[in-house]
């Protein structure tokens, strides 16, 4: 992936790459990053780090765990090209999948960014044999600053960084990327400078179907998962300058600043602006009311072809008096949303490619670099409920069960010292990705479940949680939403209000608010949430049909454990810590005829 180097010098920026410092932007050049990068390279080869005999489990492997910043990128950068392998963490990972991961990589050298992370480390590094240093991102007491391991590059470093890039190969592993899982151990995906650079490039086309005025984008998620990393080495062989947001807290006020024309997201932030918007209109009064809940209206019923004359009139008319004030609360440029991790309602989707932002929805995993198919800025490319057309270079078929197989460039070698399951994944060359979907008459994929968490009823039915929860999503009262019945005789549903809009409600039906907890139990309330699901009900088949319901007091988080650090429900565990309400729902399922 260091040839991207090679591919900015050609069109160098001085905005590269960017963060905040004291509250203040700092940017670094192409040339200083580029000069980073080396003196890095060379303080780790002086420091031991080697290829070994140039097989994964003999390169050196060096540790990572950060958010995302410019540090980020130079030390992934100044790795690969010494043919070492980066093995880079959450920051959110738990202290004992830390010692795991540390341990069974034999990680040499760790960077961490904080003292947070410093201290989790160090109650892990004694039980880690292999584990030679940790250098902090940050300036931190008794802990070597990266920046300390920095040196004027020599001319003989220049020529024996020179010489060991000229050997790696394609094919060599370049990262191992631990992958968080909704059960079980993380697993080690190993990827290939080939894996990656084939998706970049593949991807690259899709970028450049956008109309940007200006280079210029925002990165926010976990620069660990893959999808961000691929999508930033997207930007920086597109000679894209990137900044990086100070935190999940200061997304808003860094699109102001920043004004990006593209970011990268997951559904669930998207969810969180519409949130917002919908307060903001809710606050209004009489004509701007009026206009504010027409133009949403208007959003909900866009279509990407056959739109009427009629139809964009309203549509030019909504967004003059509207959608242009929600373009320019993200900063005013933005002109496309890559948006991964998870399915986004498509509602949503809707809505903001109505008012000019376009979703660009796409799926992949870990052990496919991640991309498999994306929707494309191009309308033809593009198809509200699906996830776009495949990526160039990548095959897909439906096996009988209807698994989405996978065969390409961007597969993986493999799940690190695991053959077996690795054999398991990967059978005559096409990795079998767990997740159940389909090709339309178009070739546009759409994804249905996840094959593990289509689950039988006690009758003897099968149903897939998935499209069900992705529906009843849609409506604005739902946060989030978790259909449970596993060998019962019914459908049921865990559900966490959208307080911030269950709230106004409250107030214009003279129900008096004092907590989460206390609300749940009004059985207006519930009544009220009864009645959305009574109304999607219909659209599902009857053993699909999700006949009673739980209102849960809390927002399932990454913090208290519920969701991956990429935002997917960890269904056993919220399964486990909410036995009881689970138990209460199928309590009098005896006498409970699911006909009514």
């Amino acid at each position: 992936m260091f040839d991207c180097m090679a591919a900015q010098a050609k069109e160098p920026r001085a905005d590269l790459l960017n963060a905040k410092v004291n509250g203040v932007w700092k940017s670094y050049t192409t040339a200083e990053v580029h000069d980073l990068v080396n003196q890095l390279s060379a303080a780790l080869l002086n420091m031991g780090v080697t290829a070994g005999d140039g097989t994964t489990e003999g390169r050196d492997k060096i540790g990572l765990i950060s958010s995302g910043r410019p540090e980020w990128l130079i030390v992934d950068l100044a790795v690969q090209q010494i043919g070492a392998v980066l093995v880079p963490l959450y920051p959110n990972t738990s202290n004992k999948e830390i010692e795991q991961i540390l341990i069974e990589a034999e990680v040499k050298f760790l960077f961490v960014s904080n003292q947070e992370l410093y201290d989790k480390v160090q109650q892990a590094r004694a039980d880690v044999p292999s584990l030679k240093d940790v250098f902090a991102l940050d300036i931190i007491a008794d802990c070597t600053n990266w920046s300390e391991l920095l040196k004027p590059i020599r001319e003989e470093d220049r020529q024996n960084i020179t010489a060991i890039s000229s050997t790696i190969k394609e094919d060599d592993v370049t990262t191992i990327i631990y992958t968080s899982g909704t059960t079980g151990r993380p697993k080690g995906v190993m990827l290939t400078h080939k894996n990656i650079l084939s998706n970049a490039m593949a991807s690259s086309d899709v970028l450049n179907q956008i109309p940007l005025a200006e280079k210029r984008a925002l990165s926010f998620l976990p620069m660990n998962h893959i999808f961000e990393k691929m999508c930033t080495y997207i930007y920086l062989f597109n000679g894209f300058s990137i900044y990086y947001a100070e935190s999940m807290d200061t997304i808003g006020p860094n699109l102001k600043e920043v004004k990006p024309y593209i970011f990268t997201s997951v559904p669930r932030l998207l969810e969180k602006v519409f949130e917002k918007i919908m307060i903001e209109g809710q606050k209004l009064t009489g004509i701007k009311r009026k206009i504010f809940l027409w133009s949403i209206k208007i959003a909900d019923q866009f279509e990407i072809h056959h739109q009427s004359i009629g139809y964009k009139l309203k549509l030019a008319i909504a967004d003059k008096l509207v959608y242009s004030k929600w373009r320019n609360a993200i900063g005013g440029n933005v002109k496309a949303i890559v948006v991964g991790s998870s399915a986004t309602p498509i509602r949503l989707e809707r809505i903001f490619t109505a008012a000019d932002i376009v979703i660009l929805e796409g799926y992949g995993l870990t052990e496919t670099s991640p991309v498999i198919a994306v929707n494309q800025y191009d309308k033809n490319k593009r198809k509200f409920g699906t996830v776009g057309p495949l990526l160039a270079g990548v095959q897909v078929k439906i096996a009988d069960d209807g698994e989405i197989l996978c065969k390409g460039p961007n597969v993986m070698v493999g799940y690190y010292k695991n053959p077996a399951l690795t054999a398991e994944v990967i059978k005559d060359d096409w990795f079998h990705t767990g997740d159940i979907g389909e090709l339309d008459k178009d070739s546009f994929l759409k994804i249905t479940d996840r094959k593990k968490e289509i689950f039988k009823t006690s009758g003897g039915k099968y149903v897939a949680p998935l499209p069900i929860e992705n529906k009843m999503k849609e409506n604005h009262f739902i946060e989030q939403m978790m259909v449970i019945g596993a060998d019962k005789k019914f459908v049921s549903a865990l559900i966490v209000p959208s307080y911030t809009n269950l709230k106004p409600w409250c107030k214009e039906n003279d129900i008096t608010y004092t907590s989460n907890e206390q609300i749940i139990k009004d059985k207006r309330v519930i009544d009220l949430y009864q009645s959305i699901i009574d109304g999607f009900n219909p659209e599902f088949n009857h053993v699909e049909q999700v006949k009673k319901i739980k209102l849960l007091p809390d927002e399932w988080t990454i913090e208290s454990g519920e969701l991956t650090p990429t935002g997917k429900m960890k269904r056993k565990i919220i399964t486990e810590k909410y036995n009881a309400e689970i138990e209460s729902i199928y309590a009098e399922e005896f006498n409970f005829n699911p006909a009514n």
